[in-house]
């Protein structure tokens, strides 16, 4: 399958382009915000629209500032040690999930001490939204051509731009489908049936890592990595701990009698 000609710009006024990207991103926090409102209603969550507001300005700024810097450190550190004023070079792409969600946890640690809020309950609460964003996300990358998967022979196997003349597992629209619609179907769920505090946030952590592992085995190494111990991709090796914190904290909120 030959990969579907798209461009990038969706239309442009001037020197200023509106991307499919960018907006697969503008889609992603518009839909995560409307998720946490109805998610907090339907909880009862002492978190009003206002304050959901800015806990999306705060998480959009933990996601920025974190993913740049996660993609500096683990995936590309030679590199930027050598040009580091290209760190600040974000519209040049490299932002890594993993950086993402620890400053997020960052920012959220803050705010919810700013606000008195509990950390747990307003985890909770966001990781709602990040699926939605991660599927609108996923879906970006697949339009732009860029983080496709391992060389493949199944008929559904895609010929990128860039990528040489041989089909590849679409491992963007993989993630697209496991960490995007999948799992905010199980937090939603989760949420629906009214399971106590912590059960979604360390639900998330435990199936993202799960689902994002399992896709490294078909998704292709990033060039200036490739592959790390034993064959194991960087995504798997960050993904590890998520899963076994996810589970962790999972047995630990279950067994709580309060």
């Amino acid at each position: 399958m030959i990969f579907p000609h798209i461009d990038p710009i969706i239309f442009s006024i001037g020197p200023i382009a509106v991307r499919w990207y960018g907006m697969m991103y503008l889609l992603g926090f518009v839909g995560g915000y409307f998720m946490m409102g109805y998610v907090a209603r339907l909880r009862k969550m002492p978190i009003n629209q206002e304050t959901i507001s800015d806990l999306l300005f705060y998480a959009v700024l933990g996601v920025v500032v974190g993913g740049r810097l996660g993609y500096t450190l683990f995936y590309n550190s030679h590199y930027y040690l050598k040009h580091p004023i290209q760190i600040f070079y974000v519209w040049e792409g490299g932002m890594s999930f993993h950086g993402g969600l620890l400053g997020v946890v960052t920012v959220l640690f803050l705010f919810c001490r700013r606000k008195k809020l509990p950390l747990l309950l307003v985890g909770d609460l966001v990781v709602t939204a990040v699926p939605i964003g991660l599927g609108f996300g996923r879906i970006g990358n697949f339009i732009n051509a860029e983080l496709w998967g391992r060389v493949t022979t199944h008929p559904w196997g895609v010929v990128f731009p860039g990528a040489g003349s041989v089909p590849r597992h679409p491992s963007q629209l993989y993630e697209a489908g496991l960490e995007g619609f999948v799992l905010f179907i199980i937090i939603f769920l989760l949420h629906r049936f009214g399971v106590r505090r912590g059960v979604p946030a360390f639900s998330f952590l435990f199936f993202y890592g799960l689902f994002r592992f399992l896709i490294e085995f078909v998704r292709q190494p990033d060039a200036q990595l490739g592959f790390l111990w034993g064959g194991a991709t960087m995504g798997q090796l960050l993904s590890l701990p998520m899963i076994l914190f996810g589970l962790g904290g999972l047995i630990y909120v279950l067994k709580k009698n309060n």
